[in-house]
């Protein structure tokens, strides 16, 4: 992956500021090895043909529209032609270093601006929704996670004690740097495992990045250990963004996932912190649907847009995207009273 942060300036002043991501996924190790079918086989193939240099505008690493921000209003059609500008510069960029851009991506609007968008340039460009983005909106009127738990209909509060009980014997504790970068090597195995064994992967992350978020975030990143007997199990991360809190990426032992429900225990301590610490709301982002779902969070529909910057392709999108998308069926759930 290679960043490019761009100032958006009007006259001398800086107003605005944006993200774009290159991805050579020939680099990649692995798209995603969980579900081994034809339409898996077919998605790797095109990717690694004809799709393989990705120009994302936004943050292909965390949910969310987090691919720019204005100190002041600005107008979508104005949004829509600086983020137009920046895909072709840096495209442009690339050509000159013989790299030829495949597809550009437009990463992640919430539904209103993505309409607001589709009024002016992004009208001829597909839009495409994936998973939801699973956000929990906390109640002003938990003041602590016992709070939470009271708001549970019975079969979810049960479900809160068996997993807690079944996490018996388990330690946790918040890792400082020295701490992380000592354990560097266990936590990327275990972060490594969750992301080989998701259904779609198109980055894997350097082996020191969460010492390196540490040491750039501080305090408003978290890394938290899961421990039996005192080896590290788990993990999962934070990173604190003003009155929102963001989940970021975890890893565990499968073997102990399953026996200790670990994964839901995760979930449920990454409520409790933002409860704790009054968050308006957590982004759980996508994957694991259900049982994020499970523990109060609800989906949030997203849009991106995307091109191929052959024309021809381009005009195949419609039909040639969603056969690339992996198929999810999922069950909502409502857990409170």
């Amino acid at each position: 992956m290679q960043c490019f942060y761009i100032g958006i300036y009007e006259k001398s002043v800086l107003i605005g500021v944006a993200l774009a991501q290159y991805l050579n996924l020939n680099q990649l190790e692995s798209f995603g090895e969980r579900d081994q079918c034809f339409k898996t086989y077919a998605r790797n193939f095109v990717f690694k043909n004809f799709a393989s240099h990705v120009l994302f505008l936004g943050n292909n690493m965390i949910t969310g529209q987090n691919g720019y921000e204005f100190t002041k209003e600005i107008d979508f059609k104005d949004i829509g032609d600086l983020l137009l500008e920046c895909a072709n510069a840096i495209t442009k960029y690339f050509k000159e270093q013989k790299i030829k851009i495949h597809i550009v991506s437009f990463k992640d609007f919430y539904q209103h601006c993505a309409d607001e968008l589709k009024k002016h340039q992004f009208s001829n460009i597909y839009e495409f929704n994936t998973q939801p983005n699973m956000i929990f909106e906390l109640k002003n009127n938990w003041q602590t996670n016992e709070d939470y738990i009271a708001a549970f209909s019975k079969k979810y509060r049960d479900q809160y004690k068996r997993s807690h009980k079944k996490a018996e014997g388990i330690t946790i504790k918040e890792l400082s740097l020295e701490e992380i970068i000592q354990s560097e090597k266990r936590i990327y195995e275990l972060y490594h495992h969750v992301a080989k064994n998701a259904p779609f992967n198109t980055f894997f992350l350097s082996k020191n990045h969460f010492s390196s978020f540490k040491k750039q975030c501080g305090d408003r990143f978290k890394l938290v250990g899961y421990f039996l007997n005192e080896e590290l199990i788990g993990f999962h991360t934070l990173l604190l963004n003003g009155n929102v809190l963001e989940t970021y990426f975890l890893g565990y032992d499968n073997q102990v996932q399953k026996e200790k429900m670990l994964y839901l225990n995760m979930l449920y301590n990454m409520t409790k912190f933002g409860i704790e610490n009054r968050f308006e709301k957590i982004i759980f982002g996508r994957t694991a649907l259900e049982i994020k779902s499970s523990i109060g969070a609800e989906p949030i529909l997203m849009s991106g847009f995307i091109y191929h910057t052959n024309k021809w392709v381009n005009k195949l999108m419609p039909k040639i995207f969603p056969q690339l998308e992996p198929t999810l069926a999922w069950q909502q759930r409502h857990p409170f009273k």
